[in-house]
């Protein structure tokens, strides 16, 4: 009875602020969630593709090294190839496929070929040169001083790598994590790439493990402070032994698991921080196989899940009067979409085994977790004070001046003639008229605490797009699409 009271507070609250409405079409915004990424892409298009106002950029990727970089994703609003949080991508798309890919219907095509969009780029990436994993192309500080198309880029492609001496363990540890879970969704689909991907995501993982160290100490100004591995790489380590052990189910990484010891126990999860997320992904041994030697990590799953929910005596998260979780305020839907996709699934485990367990005295059932997803999911595709879908493209009312360079220039269709470094700025990235290139199922950093979105392009904290936050939300999109019926 108490989860139910649980529900019943929750919504009433929501009742009263009386924008209680029917929940949005979910399959829709699926299928948008997806397309996103065509938008992303780098390197040659391939003929399916549906983004039409982008075309073929960064096909010089990787020479001043003299290997073959392109493809992969560009992060966000510009155009550097960050392997740290495209990795994280990866991962969390492949999660998404494989806990929720019976939800997607057709999207599940889809969903592969956004995975297998990055993760030919991180084959090449971890396997082109011996000792090596290259993880960026584009130097961050000379690229977010121009304002162009990926098309156009003149700016230097500058090649990053981890190696024995410059060591990333941060990095090298969600690579594998990476490949290791695509591994799994291509496992029936295409065996022989399912194998090269696992087989590779090994090799990255010894390496990750044989020479520690943070990439932020190797590669300084390169990735900070544009994605610095704050969190330190122990969660990484963690996460790829992780998704290895899942992946192999072998002994080798199971009892890495435990040497490694790294339980810390933060409230957020993240292309940064992976503990939460390792530990939701090991407990399912515990719920799923009654595996007692994993019972840990099903504690520390509803530790972070009773540090999230708002009844909870041991919350530690805000929530807007508007009823978004609230994290922190540099693009906070990141945390958002990352936090329901856990919440989303360990309430699926609990749902699968009829678990139950209490954060001090409140009962928490799978439905009232579930109740926290939706709303999340809800208030993104506009239930909310303001009625914004925070996805563009999804419902009548959403973000028009996005902070995004492809988006906001005309296309090459339209504008034939080369857009400089300087050349974007006046009259495209001042200018107040909406973007001219509508960016279908992007979703922005989003609102600040009061449930506020001023719709501003130089506002990038709030209106930048970003592959992780995208990537997280596919997962509880699909679980809803098949939960409700539009």
């Amino acid at each position: 009875m108490r989860g139910v009271s649980f529900c019943l507070v929750f919504s009433l609250c929501f009742l009263l602020l009386g924008f209680v409405q029917a929940s949005p079409n979910y399959k829709d915004a699926l299928a948008k969630s997806i397309l996103f990424f065509q938008g992303q892409k780098s390197g040659r298009l391939p003929a399916s593709q549906e983004i039409t106002w982008r075309s073929i950029s960064g096909l010089a990727d990787g020479l001043l090294a003299h290997v073959d970089l392109t493809g992969g994703y560009y992060d966000a609003g510009d155009n550097v190839k960050f392997n740290f949080p495209m990795a994280f991508t990866t991962t969390m798309l492949s999660w998404g496929t494989l806990e929720y890919g019976r939800r997607m219907g057709p999207e599940l095509q889809n969903a592969r070929a956004a995975i297998r969009w990055a993760t030919d780029y991180l084959l090449k990436c971890a396997t082109a040169t011996p000792g090596k994993l290259y993880v960026g192309v584009g130097d961050p500080n000379v690229d977010h001083k121009c304002w162009e198309r990926p098309e156009d880029m003149d700016t230097v492609r500058t090649v990053y790598a981890v190696s024995p001496s410059n060591p990333g363990s941060d990095v090298a540890g969600e690579t594998a994590a990476a490949l290791a879970a695509a591994s799994m969704v291509f496992r029936r689909a295409d065996p022989a790439y399912s194998r090269l991907l696992l087989s590779t995501a090994k090799k990255v993982m010894q390496f990750a493990l044989q020479y520690q160290g943070a990439y932020s100490d190797s590669l300084g100004s390169a990735v900070c402070p544009f994605y610095c591995s704050y969190s330190g790489y122990k969660d990484e380590l963690l996460w790829g032994a992780a998704w290895l052990f899942r992946a192999t189910n072998q002994m080798y990484y199971y009892n890495l698991l435990k040497s490694l010891g790294a339980d810390d126990q933060p409230d957020l999860f993240s292309w940064d921080n992976k503990y939460a997320g390792a530990h939701v992904l090991l407990s399912r041994r515990a719920l799923l196989n009654n595996d007692k030697n994993f019972e840990q990590y099903k504690e520390e799953a509803e530790n972070f899940i009773c540090k999230i929910l708002p009844n909870s005596p041991s919350s530690s998260t805000q929530y807007t009067q508007g009823g978004l979780m609230y994290k922190l305020p540099e693009s906070n839907l990141q945390y958002v979409t990352s936090i329901t996709f856990l919440l989303t699934t360990y309430a699926k485990y609990m749902r699968a085994t009829k678990h139950t367990f209490n954060c001090g005295n409140l009962f928490v059932t799978p439905n009232s977790i579930l109740y926290v997803a939706k709303r999340q999911v809800d208030y993104i595709l506009g239930v909310n004070p303001i009625k914004m879908s925070y996805m563009v493209g999804f419902g009548p009312y959403y973000p028009k001046r996005i902070h995004h360079r492809g988006s906001s220039l005309p296309s090459l269709a339209r504008h034939p003639q080369a857009i400089g470094c300087d050349g974007g700025f006046q009259p495209f990235y001042y200018s107040a008229n909406p973007n001219p290139n509508i960016l279908i199922g992007a979703i922005v950093g989003g609102p600040n605490q009061n449930d506020g979105y001023s719709d501003d392009r130089s506002d990038y904290s709030h209106s930048e797009p970003a592959t992780y936050i995208n990537a997280a939300i596919v997962g509880p999109l699909a679980f809803f699409a098949g939960s409700y019926s539009n």
